[in-house]
């Protein structure tokens, strides 16, 4: 699931930072194979020394490096060689660049900051890093499925044989997000080639049968909105 922006504060500074502060992470996965090089940014309110961190599976949160001006300073020499970062010549936007990959580097890579004159570090969204010897691939197909039961009309959106298993699905109307009454099920792997498939399910008043729902999707290698009017399969309850 996608990492949200999270502040390390003394609690009675809690109110001072407001969301306008968080750093923006991009991209928010990234799938890279063996071997090869990866790149992510993070842009700030302002020009700002910046931390880069490392959260590995099973292992508490570590810092890799800070730097000021384009200078790298490494909590560990044995980084050196294959982190380096970079700076936008006008713009407060920094990247980070990891070298050489292997799985041993799968995990979220956070940058952060001092808000404040050191009152409070905070921490960007995130990317998500996956190493690995399979390369991404976007869903293979995508449809939605209507059933209706009494007074009402639920929308299934089933999404199938993607990877890696990161995927955003949500549901909109008007471009306007939907929440109320929308149920998202956990990824599960469809096949042994490690494709996974996803479905959500909204219900809505049957007199609202003639609104238009979109089934939106945003993965690593595509991002669709499907819409609710259209050709169905009927699902029997």
């Amino acid at each position: 699931s996608f990492c949200v922006p999270f502040l390390l504060i003394r609690p009675d500074l809690e109110h001072s930072v407001d969301m306008q502060s968080v750093p923006v992470q991009t991209p928010g996965i990234q799938v890279r194979m063996n071997g090869m090089s990866a790149s992510m940014s993070c842009q700030l309110g302002g020009k700002n020394v910046v931390h880069w961190y490392r959260l590995l599976p099973g292992q508490p949160p570590e810092r890799i490096l800070y730097e000021s001006g384009g200078t790298p300073v490494f909590d560990d020499n044995k980084d050196r060689d294959r982190f380096e970062v970079r700076n936008h010549p006008t713009e407060p936007v920094y990247e980070l660049e990891i070298k050489s990959l292997t799985p041993r580097d799968s995990g979220t890579y956070y940058c952060a900051y001092w808000f404040y004159h050191s009152i409070s570090l905070v921490f960007g969204s995130g990317t998500k890093l996956v190493v690995s010897g399979k390369s991404s691939s976007p869903p293979k197909n995508s449809e939605i499925l209507q059933t209706k039961h009494k007074n009402q009309i639920m929308y299934v959106c089933f999404i199938e044989k993607f990877y890696p298993e990161v995927i955003r699905v949500t549901w909109t109307e008007d471009q306007k997000e939907v929440t109320d009454n929308v149920v998202k099920g956990d990824a599960w792997q469809a096949t042994k080639e490690e494709e996974y498939s996803i479905a959500s399910w909204l219900t809505v008043p049957a007199e609202s049968e003639n609104k238009k729902y979109y089934c939106k999707y945003e993965h690593e290698e595509k991002s669709t909105s499907l819409p609710t009017q259209g050709i169905f399969h009927m699902l029997k309850m």
